[in-house]
């Protein structure tokens, strides 16, 4: 099976191709804004690179949040766009499970939120131990203590910092997105029965329309 898996969500604009358990190719460039502009022309560099045309692709994956409310939608489109001009099926991969994927032990991906608050979610050894959530800083250090009981904890994302306090020891990572190879893993082993990819926003967007309307953001519609 051969895979195309982009990621727009935080501060790069990354895709990986896959074939089974095998990494074709990859590319991450870090960017805080202009993901729109470069998201296409690299994939297309990407499959041309690897030699592979997009009619040998037989499934697509794109992370849908949390992160930047413009960017998760850059990358949710386009991979949208592909998966109905080729007819082939969308894997939605969070961002959280993807900065923690292939980590061992005790794992907590943060994602500074700004506004006092972050994205959260926990692990230990690949699996969750708490859905994905929008916590003040201290509410997120509270839940911490609670989940990591003994031994080595890692601490990956934006917003590790803002919780290295808490661990003395803690190893802290903190890259401008997910490995994209990681969101093409997890996209696998999804296997082929998932839910339709649609965002995930764990708080409301700050943009408004006149008279203070929230837009509609769901780009399942």
């Amino acid at each position: 099976m051969i895979l195309l898996a982009v990621d727009t969500c935080l501060d790069a604009c990354s895709a990986a191709l896959v074939e089974d358990d095998r990494v074709l190719a990859a590319v991450s460039e870090p960017m805080h804004r202009g993901h729109q502009e470069r998201l296409a022309v690299m994939v297309q560099a990407l499959m041309t690179g690897a030699g592979i045309r997009f009619d040998q692709l037989d499934r697509l994956a794109a992370t849908v949040g949390p992160g930047s409310f413009t960017g998760l939608r850059v990358g949710l489109a386009f991979a949208k766009g592909l998966s109905s001009a080729l007819s082939l099926p969308l894997v939605g991969v969070g961002t959280l499970p993807a900065l923690a994927e292939g980590q061992k032990g005790f794992v907590a991906a943060v994602i500074d939120a700004r506004r006092g608050q972050i994205y959260l979610q926990a692990f230990r050894d690949g699996r969750a131990l708490m859905a994905p959530d929008a916590l003040s800083v201290e509410t997120a250090a509270a839940r911490m203590a609670e989940l990591a009981g003994p031994g080595p904890v890692t601490l990956i994302g934006s917003g590790a910092p803002l919780l290295a306090g808490l661990f003395a020891s803690a190893t802290v990572e903190t890259p401008d997105g997910p490995d994209p190879a990681a969101v093409a893993r997890l996209a696998l082993q999804a296997g082929d029965r998932t839910p339709p990819a649609r965002p995930l926003y764990l708080r409301t967007p700050d943009a408004k329309l006149p008279g203070g309307i929230e837009p509609a953001w769901d780009l399942g519609r």
